[in-house]
């Protein structure tokens, strides 16, 4: 076990340096403000694996930089940092952070950084690569050629960043240095764009995701994305991907044929997969994901590939993540019998592709995990679970509304669908594809009308305002028209001459109760 660890780490390092980033990067980091900072192209960066970028969007902020580590919550001192400002006034929102690499995990920073208001944070590297000559000389410390570091790091989630919605990039030492030194020793504003591009070259958006059965991040959305695949409809085509070890780079099939990774393994050790519960003697075993990979690989062929849609593939994973989504049950044959039967899929059918392509048994190759393979190497994954649109690998979340932003952002202009139109700002896309694309809580929490407001009802709404202003008004002119008779009549009944009258028996009070039929003046 602790072999076939070593061997995937190595592996998935010697990809990751191969490929220069662990898969395609789609944002762009530009400095707006001042221009002699600006740089053709932007600037060279990495995207944390976490948080909700606004694929198809930007966010354009001035930028501050605190030399805090950022890592204590309660430490976090929004007056401070750079450029000062007058008064000690905190940083105004909206604004992007930078904080040095360090002390703390990546999550860890982001975390905070969104705690104190920050709408997107940038990490400023403090190690050269090794291979980085213009950084090592720049450093100019020998120390520099001691701690330099082999590998790109990777901003991965470290497992508890479900909670971040911020997004992040990591900026190289010698970059981040332009951007410290014009805040913090020139105290100048900078203004940095953080953009995220989607290829949109047709009206179809083609999107896969890669994952595995023992995975645990992506269960929610292939829950929930059986709704929206079908209301995309042919407007796009989605792609299910199982991502598998090769046995036979982890040196886990043997020369002589043998399996050194035991139940890690199928095929005499030729296709693997981690080992779920990190206990070789119990619970579910990789060679039982290996299986279950390769049969929803089959579900797919017979059940999505022609359409690209998938009605009972998704179906299919509801049901056995319903059913047999535990240790008991995970290879049980009943089980997934009954899953079969739930989700309307022939079983035979998909048993025997299994076995036409090779099976899991024998030692021998099997087609379909040959073909999943060689399409991970082509593609650079390296990270599970891994969404791409339109060949563009998403950062963050993988959420029903992120990967619903992220395909309609790679629509062409002028081909959006209209579900994309009605839901594409909803709290809650899944809720509002389900109800026909009426949206009842925006992305901001709060309560909207996803069908709009009719010319009908903004027309009752209106008079109804009118009425019961003029009724107010109405009701206030009386009262006021009152308190102003009574303050007459108190003005007559104090001086209104008692005598002088032909009329002995006039009493002067008689004018004032007269009210609105006499006249003051006539």
């Amino acid at each position: 076990m602790v072999l076939f660890r070593a061997l995937t780490v190595t592996f998935l390092a010697s990809r990751v340096a191969a490929n220069g980033t662990p898969d395609n990067v789609s944002s762009r980091l530009q400095v707006q403000i001042p221009k002699s900072l600006f740089k053709d192209g932007g600037y060279d960066h990495r995207e944390a694996l976490f948080g909700s970028p606004p694929y198809g969007g930007s966010i354009s902020q001035t930028v501050y930089y605190t030399d805090s580590d950022f890592c204590d919550k309660n430490a976090i001192d929004p007056t401070s940092g750079y450029p000062r400002r007058e008064n000690n006034d905190p940083w105004p929102s909206p604004f992007i952070l930078m904080v040095d690499r360090g002390s703390c995990s990546f999550v860890q920073k982001a975390r905070n950084a969104q705690h104190a208001g920050a709408a997107g944070l940038i990490i400023a590297d403090n190690l050269c690569l090794c291979n980085d000559q213009k950084c090592l000389n720049e450093t100019g410390s020998e120390d520099a050629f001691v701690q330099c570091e082999n590998n790109e790091p990777i901003m991965a989630d470290d497992g508890s960043g479900g909670d971040i919605t911020i997004p992040a990039f990591l900026m190289f030492k010698v970059d981040a240095n332009l951007i410290k030194q014009e805040v913090k020793d020139r105290q100048g504003i900078v203004q940095l764009e953080m953009s995220w591009a989607m290829p949109n070259p047709d009206s179809k958006v083609e999107y896969e995701l890669w994952t595995v059965p023992s995975e645990e991040v992506s269960k929610d959305f292939q829950k929930d994305w059986k709704d929206i695949a079908k209301s995309l409809g042919d407007h796009s085509y989605f792609t299910p991907h199982q991502y598998i070890y090769d046995g036979v780079k982890s040196r886990c099939h043997g020369a002589d044929g043998r399996n050194l990774c035991l139940n890690l393994c199928t095929n005499n050790g030729r296709y693997c997969a981690t080992d779920p519960d990190n206990d070789l003697e119990h619970g579910i075993s990789g060679a039982e994901v290996v299986t279950e990979a390769l049969r929803r690989i089959c579900v797919w062929k017979y059940y999505g590939q022609d359409d690209g849609v998938g009605i009972a593939y998704w179906d299919y994973i509801f049901e056995f993540l319903k059913r047999c989504d535990s240790d008991d049950f995970f290879a049980n044959k009943d089980c997934i019998n009954d899953v079969y039967k739930n989700s309307k899929i022939d079983g035979k059918r998909i048993d025997s592709c299994m076995e036409d392509s090779g099976g899991t048994t024998a030692d021998s190759t099997n087609t379909l995990l040959e073909r999943e393979l060689d399409a991970a190497s082509r593609r650079g994954v390296v990270v599970l679970p891994t969404m791409f649109v339109n060949t563009v690998a998403l950062r963050g979340s993988l959420s029903t509304n992120t990967v619903f932003s992220a395909v309609c952002a790679g629509f062409h202009e002028g081909t959006m669908p209209d579900i994309c139109n009605k839901c594409s700002g909803c709290g809650d896309t899944g809720e509002c594809v389900k109800k026909g694309g009426k949206c009842t809580t925006s992305k901001a929490g709060f309560a909207v009308s996803g069908g709009g407001v009719s010319k009908k009802t903004f027309g009752l709404t209106l008079l109804t305002m009118c009425a019961l202003f003029g009724a107010a008004g109405y009701f206030h002119w009386r009262k006021t028209r009152e308190e102003m008779r009574d303050q007459v009549r108190g003005i007559l009944a104090e001086y209104m001459p008692l005598e002088g009258g032909d009329d002995l028996d006039h009493n002067p009070m008689d004018f004032a109760r007269k009210g609105q039929t006499s006249s003051l003046i006539s």
